[in-house]
């Protein structure tokens, strides 16, 4: 086995040159990223914890009575963030609301375009398949080394990571939505005479809608599942308390904090289920 072993494939090696070269040239362009996300978390964090919390809960329960209309689902929101009042997590909420929100605008302003060229070539999906394939599986503890090289620690770093990790769902989920469009309906808009923008405005986003939609729900999700990760790397949130809990063995403070974490989950996952029709 000895053989085998000298003949090591550089891919550690590998990976840190291409990393070294690209902290090197690249740096401008990880500044700007940089400053263009620290403002969108920054406006996200004034518009969650500068009114009072009263007014962003009526928000929230507003907000899931347009998209449901069901005074349950309503109901279950209100109920939701007053006992995070209660248990004392509001401004922890706030911010891992934050990452979770500026991760799902990236996430969707990226997946869904990407999504819907994918669908439309069917050889750029075959080749994006495998890359797709290991954002998801990649550990995301490791996400976190290069998020740390370009970015140090923060917000950002762990908004960075985030994105990586969430980005496939909205891709899979806005192709299969924009693929599985019955040709009947594309045959017949083609028929009236629309056009292939049209054809796509009028059809098939509409057709994909609960599937782009579920990408959402998804992405939001996963988002909420990184608050722990993206709190080894400075980021403020949820996370903190768990992380806090884990390195004292906090039984209360972990149990705590993680439930408010369900919690969370459970009100935006209601809020934004949507079935087709």
């Amino acid at each position: 086995m000895d053989w085998l072993t000298e003949t090591k494939i550089p891919v550690g090696k590998t990976a840190r040159a291409a990393f070294d070269w690209l902290q090197d040239n690249g740096a401008w362009f990880f500044d700007g990223l940089a400053e263009g996300l620290e403002a969108l978390i920054s406006a996200l964090l004034w518009a969650l914890q500068t009114p009072s919390p009263f007014l962003v809960i009526a928000a929230f329960v507003a907000l899931s009575w347009v998209l449901q209309r069901s005074w349950k689902t309503a109901l279950l929101v209100a109920l939701g963030f007053a006992f995070i009042l209660n248990q004392g997590y509001w401004e922890e909420t706030t911010e891992s609301l934050t990452l979770v929100l500026a991760a799902s605008a990236v996430c969707m302003g990226l997946g869904v375009p990407i999504g819907i060229a994918a669908a439309h070539r069917p050889r750029l999906y075959r080749v994006m398949r495998p890359v797709l394939d290991l954002m998801q599986t990649l550990p995301t503890f490791v996400y976190l080394i290069p998020a740390i090289v370009f970015f140090g620690i923060g917000m950002v770093p762990g908004l960075i990571a985030t994105v990586i990790f969430v980005l496939p769902a909205p891709i899979r989920l806005t192709h299969l939505g924009v693929s599985s469009t019955p040709q009947p309906l594309l045959e017949a808009a083609q028929a009236f005479g629309a056009t292939p923008r049209q054809s796509l405005w009028k059809v098939e986003l509409p057709w994909a809608m609960p599937q782009i939609m579920a990408g959402l729900n998804q992405t939001i999700m996963l988002s909420l599942s990184m608050v722990v990760i993206a709190a080894l790397v400075g980021a403020d949130g949820l996370g903190v308390p768990v992380v806090r809990a884990l390195n004292q063995v906090n039984t209360a403070l972990g149990f705590e904090s993680g439930f408010i974490i369900v919690v969370v989950a459970i009100v935006l996952d209601r809020m934004l289920r949507v079935e087709r029709r």
